[in-house]
């Protein structure tokens, strides 16, 4: 059901109409119907958007600080590995023994990353600030 307006609109607007309606699409009402119909639909976009806009701000700032410390962290790790490989004589390969402390070590090393990415512990982070007591 179509109901009956009664508008004033601008001269210019008017003209615009008029230019419009001489076109494919020919019929004010449609025309008018759905530039309002638009207009509506965006404006609820914009409130939406208003809302969302907050979050993702905060989203943005999270995740700056999280790529920041990761490239502090891969910067750190590189250098460290870096300085241990200059400083380090390399193992002779008749030394089987110290291969083997060498190979133990290393699966410990993986073994404790993993229990401490399992149970969500930091070593970086005081016990008091990331709420783990041990």
């Amino acid at each position: 059901m179509k109901i009956r307006q009664n508008l004033y609109i601008d001269r210019e607007l008017s003209d615009a109409l008029e230019a419009l309606a001489a076109g494919p699409r020919g019929n004010k009402s449609h025309l008018v119907n759905d530039a309002l119909k638009d207009w509506l639909a965006r404006r609820g976009t914009k409130e939406i958007d208003d809302l969302l806009k907050v979050r993702l701000d905060r989203l943005t700032r999270e995740l700056a600080g999280a790529r920041r410390d990761i490239d502090v962290l891969l910067e750190s790790l590189s250098l460290f590995v870096r300085y241990q490989l200059m400083v380090t004589a390399p193992l002779p390969e008749a030394d089987a023994a110290a291969r083997a402390i060498g190979r133990d070590r290393f699966e410990a090393f993986v073994a404790q990353v993993g229990r401490h990415l399992a149970g969500g512990r930091r070593t970086l982070v005081p016990p008091e600030a990331d709420g783990d007591a041990s």
